[in-house]
């Protein structure tokens, strides 16, 4: 193909927010806040009305959705909200501990002093956020503590990874933070930073190794005191 012909070609033009992307941000925050609750039975024309979209991007989201375990169907019966399972629970935790781990130790020899900055800022944000019971901001604020230095790691194919992973767990980790656990969790932030900011690569994966184990806690208590099948 000759560089004149390849010059006036025309080319569609690609929408800058797909609607099935929208839906499906939509769609998983939903489900990870407990508005759609787990085992709650759901029908795209139901919930295109809602959201205000066509069943078409509705029913592409759900199978996204569905391919990362939040969403199943039965032929001809029904489609709803996986119900929490221990399972996969404890799957999706043993992998997501594995490559924050993984992304403490890239990171390191990459993060500036600037980024352990901003990992003290927000665990002082999510600080704030467990003394008002804000349990949005408190999430959110360990999002951002953990986001520095997976971000440092410089890896898509592991920030991919934690993305698709973490909504799976994320429906019981608005239980932790009202605990004890979840409070324990402001000083181990503080000592994650502090290994960062002395480049100390193994007593930072031992800190992030260990400050899920309240996360593995909340696991164990939940399905301890009843099924979610």
């Amino acid at each position: 193909m000759s560089d004149e012909l390849i010059y006036h070609m025309q080319l569609a033009r690609v929408s800058r927010r797909l609607l099935r992307d929208e839906a499906y941000d939509v769609l998983l925050a939903a489900i990870v806040s407990g508005d759609l609750k787990p085992g709650q039975v759901v029908r795209d024309g139901d919930l295109a009305a809602q959201v205000g979209l066509s069943r078409t991007p509705v029913r592409e989201a759900l199978a996204r959705l569905a391919d990362e375990g939040l969403v199943e169907s039965k032929p001809n019966a029904y489609t709803r909200v996986t119900p929490l399972n221990r399972r996969d629970c404890e799957e999706a935790f043993v992998v997501l501990r594995a490559l924050h781990v993984l992304a403490v130790t890239q990171a390191i020899p990459r993060m500036t002093p600037d980024d352990v900055a901003r990992m003290r800022t927000a665990n002082a944000t999510f600080a704030a956020a467990l003394d008002t019971g804000d349990i949005d901001a408190a999430l959110a604020a360990d999002d951002d503590v953990h986001v520095v230095y997976v971000d440092a790691a410089d890896s898509r194919t592991l920030k991919a990874t934690l993305d698709r992973l973490a909504p799976r767990i994320r429906r019981l980790e608005r239980l932790r933070f009202g605990s004890l656990p979840g409070r324990d969790s402001v000083d181990m932030h503080e000592r994650i930073a502090q290994a960062c900011a002395e480049g100390d690569v193994d007593r930072a994966a031992r800190l992030v190794h260990d400050n899920w184990d309240s996360l593995e806690r909340l696991i164990d208590a939940a399905f301890a005191t009843e099924s979610h099948d």
